[in-house]
C-alpha cells in the first residue's frame, strides 16, 4: 500500500469513524511524523481527513513523544515510552508490544487470571469434551493392543471404555 501523501510505501495505517463513515489513511513514516501521528496526544485524524493540516489546526505537538522522568526505555520504531502508554492508554505501533512485553504481561495479570485467554466453556460441556477425548485415546490404545495380541491389556481397556460410556449415558 502506498502513502496517501507522497506515494512511498505506507508503514502507518489509520482508521477512524467520521460522520458515520469509515475513513482510512495510509502514510509513510516521514509523512506520519510530519503530520504528528507519532504523538497520539496531539494528533487529530479527523483534521487530516477533513483537509486540515497540522500547521493550521495547531493541535499537533512536537514530532517525537516528550521523554518523561523515569521512562528508561522507548520503542525503537516509534519512540513510545511507558509513560506515553499510561497517558494515552494505547501503543504507538506494533513493535511496542514486543518492547514492553514484561510490563504488559504484569498489567494483564493484574486484570485477568493470566496472560493467555482461554475463553469460557460451560463446566458440563468441558467435562463431556474431556471424556470424549479420553474415549478416543482408549479406543486407539485398544486397537493397538488387539493388533499386537496383548489381550489382557485389551480387556482392561475395553472395560474402561464401557465404564466411561456408561457414565456418559447417565449424565446425558
Amino acid at each position: 500500500m502506498e502513502c496517501d501523501n507522497c506515494g512511498k510505501p505506507a508503514k502507518v495505517h489509520l482508521t477512524q469513524l467520521v460522520g458515520g463513515k469509515v475513513k482510512k489513511v495510509a502514510l509513510c513514516n516521514e509523512c506520519a511524523q510530519q503530520k504528528g501521528v507519532t504523538d497520539p496526544t496531539g494528533f487529530a485524524l479527523a483534521d487530516m481527513l477533513l483537509g486540515g493540516t497540522s500547521e493550521s489546526s495547531g493541535s499537533v505537538a512536537s514530532l517525537a513523544p516528550v521523554p518523561t522522568a523515569g521512562s528508561s526505555r522507548s520503542c525503537p520504531q516509534c519512540g513510545f515510552t511507558m509513560a506515553d502508554l499510561k497517558k494515552v492508554r494505547r501503543f504507538g505501533c506494533g513493535v511496542c508490544y514486543e518492547t514492553f512485553r514484561d510490563e504488559v504481561n504484569q498489567m494483564v495479570r493484574g486484570m485477568h487470571k493470566g496472560p493467555i485467554h482461554c475463553g469460557k466453556v460451560p463446566d458440563g460441556l468441558m467435562e463431556m469434551h474431556q471424556r470424549n477425548l479420553r474415549l478416543e485415546d482408549l479406543r486407539a490404545r485398544l486397537d493397538q493392543a488387539v493388533t499386537s495380541e496383548h489381550y489382557e491389556e485389551a480387556a482392561g481397556l475395553r472395560d474402561e471404555i464401557r465404564q466411561l460410556e456408561t457414565e456418559a449415558a447417565q449424565t446425558d
